[in-house]
C-alpha cells in the first residue's frame, strides 16, 4: 500500500469528517489569490498548501523538483517529472501534514505562510491542454445519439462494443468550475420549413466527462 493512503493517518490541519480532502487525498491544483501569482497547491480540508512557499522554505530539499516546477501556472512541469517523482512529493507532503510530525506544524510563521483558506483563493485550469482524445464509452449516450442520427433499431453500430471509439476534443472548451456555459447556436430545421434557421439550441444535452492525465514515457507504437 502507498504510505500516503494509509487510512489510519491523521493530520494536524483541521479536517471536517465530511471533507473531500482528508490527508489520504492530497490533490494537486493551480490557484492564485489577491496577493499570490498562479502556483501549485495541494488541498487538505478547507485549506490549500502553497508548494512554492514550502520549496522556498526548504521542505523539499531532498526531492527532484525546482522552484520553477511550483512557481508555474500549470501542473505540466510536475507531470513531466514522472510518476515516481510525484509519488515521492505526495509522500513528503503526507509526512509533513501528519499529526505526529512537528517539522512544519511546530513553526507557526511557516504555517501562516504556507496554509491558505480555500475561500480566499481562486482555482485555475490545472494543466496546459494542447489536445485530448475523447472516448465514446457510455452505451446509453451512444444509443441516444445513434437513435437521433440513424434510427432506434440501428442505434449502435455492430463494432461499438468491440472497438474503442475515440476522437479529438476541442481543448478550448474545457473550463474550471463556476464558469458560465453559453447555450450553443446552430442551424435548426423548424416545422415544415425547407430551409434551416439559425438560432439558439432549444434542447441541450449534458453528460458526465471523466479525464485521465498520464505521465510521459509511453512510446508511439507503429504496427507493421
Amino acid at each position: 500500500m502507498i504510505a500516503a493512503n494509509n487510512t489510519a493517518l491523521q493530520s494536524w490541519v483541521e479536517v471536517k469528517p465530511e471533507s473531500d480532502f482528508p490527508i489520504q487525498n492530497l490533490p494537486f491544483g493551480i490557484f492564485k489569490t489577491e496577493n499570490l501569482t498562479p502556483r501549485v497547491g495541494v488541498a487538505i480540508g478547507e485549506y490549500i498548501i502553497d508548494l512554492k512557499s514550502l520549496h522556498v522554505l526548504g521542505y523539499f530539499s531532498n526531492l527532484s523538483f525546482t522552484l520553477s516546477d511550483f512557481d508555474s501556472a500549470y501542473l505540466n512541469p510536475i507531470i513531466q517529472r514522472g510518476k515516481t517523482a510525484t509519488r515521492e512529493l505526495r509522500e513528503r507532503l503526507s509526512v509533513l501534514l501528519q499529526d505526529s510530525n512537528t517539522e512544519l506544524q511546530g513553526k507557526e510563521h511557516h504555517v501562516n505562510q504556507c496554509l491558505i483558506k480555500q475561500d480566499q483563493a481562486q482555482m485555475l485550469i490545472p494543466v496546459d491542454i494542447r489536445d485530448y482524445t475523447d472516448f465514446y464509452s457510455s452505451i446509453e449516450h451512444a444509443t441516444n445519439v445513434g437513435t437521433m442520427f440513424r434510427d432506434p433499431n440501428n442505434a449502435l453500430l455492430p463494432n461499438w462494443k468491440h472497438l474503442p471509439v475515440g476522437y479529438h476534443g476541442r481543448a478550448s472548451s474545457i473550463v474550471v468550475s463556476g464558469e458560465n456555459i453559453y447555450r450553443p447556436k446552430g442551424q435548426v430545421l423548424l416545422n415544415d420549413n425547407t430551409n434551416p434557421e439559425f438560432q439558439k439550441s432549444s434542447r441541450v444535452d449534458f453528460e458526465l466527462e471523466m479525464g485521465f492525465i498520464t505521465y510521459p514515457g509511453k512510446e508511439l507504437r507503429r504496427e507493421h
